[in-house]
């Protein structure tokens, strides 16, 4: 069987913000500092990005920083980047280039995983019917509008899907209303499943608690999801990678080392 070849973390950004955005009525007045991840997957078809960070100009520039993220406080701090983090800073390091990219796989398009879209001009775009039509009519405020001006060139999916040699789309809503995660086959270590904004901490995957924000204030359909990633884990003995878990991800290997 097929399988990817390497699997790259990558710490695009931080965001401090208040934890009843991750954990639905919980954590009130509790702020935690939370890393904004994108994952490299390589493939014997070609590389993906699953997710792809903050768009940086809106960070580093004043003026944008204001405009885009003053709104949202105090439940969200704006989002810290450096110029390291930015993604071709990574593949640079690997001795790729953004042209070494096949496909930009969008598990949602929230800002924090949808703004680096900027800095990967050309490359192909995959995400679900419903995010797009969800983050088109203006209900979701995480979304930026300049931020899915191209999504006419995307390509728009449905369902559940095989994306690439060992990695498997997965539908998972109830965060937002098309969101996606992914199941990578590993060549040597056990499989993995990025949970994506499904599960932003380990808490949600053990408490089965869901996000605090969740599309059309369905907590019902997110906790399906939960669960639906959980039980996957058990059937095909996969590790479960929440996605905005510092604890989490520091016992990852650290970049440029890879999982496989």
């Amino acid at each position: 069987m097929s399988r990817a070849t390497k699997l790259w973390p990558l710490l695009t950004g931080t965001q401090r913000y208040e934890k009843i955005v991750s954990t639905r009525n919980r954590g009130q007045g509790v702020y935690i500092d939370a890393p904004i991840l994108a994952f490299l997957i390589e493939t014997p078809n070609g590389r993906i990005l699953y997710d792809v960070g903050c768009d940086y100009r809106k960070i580093a520039t004043p003026e944008l920083r204001r405009r885009f993220f003053e709104p949202m406080r105090p439940v969200f701090e704006p989002p810290q980047m450096s110029e390291e983090q930015r993604i071709p800073r990574y593949l640079h390091r690997l001795g790729l280039t953004v042209k070494d990219i096949d496909v930009v796989f969008l598990g949602h398009l929230h800002f924090d995983h949808a703004g680096g879209l900027c800095e990967i001009p050309g490359c192909e775009v995959h995400v679900h019917r419903q995010e797009l039509a969800a983050a088109r009519s203006g209900r979701d405020g995480g979304v930026f509008g300049d931020e899915i001006a191209a999504a006419e060139g995307w390509r728009i999916q449905s369902e559940g899907y095989e994306l690439a040699a060992g990695v498997r789309a997965l539908l998972t809503p109830g965060h937002t209303a098309g969101h996606m995660s992914l199941l990578i086959e590993l060549p040597h270590g056990r499989p993995v499943v990025l949970c994506g904004d499904a599960a932003d901490l380990q808490e949600n995957l053990d408490d089965e608690i869901a996000p605090g924000f969740c599309w059309d204030d369905n907590e019902t359909l997110a906790l399906q999801s939960i669960r639906l990633l959980k039980s996957l884990a058990h059937s095909e003995g996969a590790e479960l990678w929440p996605n905005h878990d510092f604890t989490f991800f520091r016992g990852l290997r650290p970049f440029p080392a890879w999982h496989d």
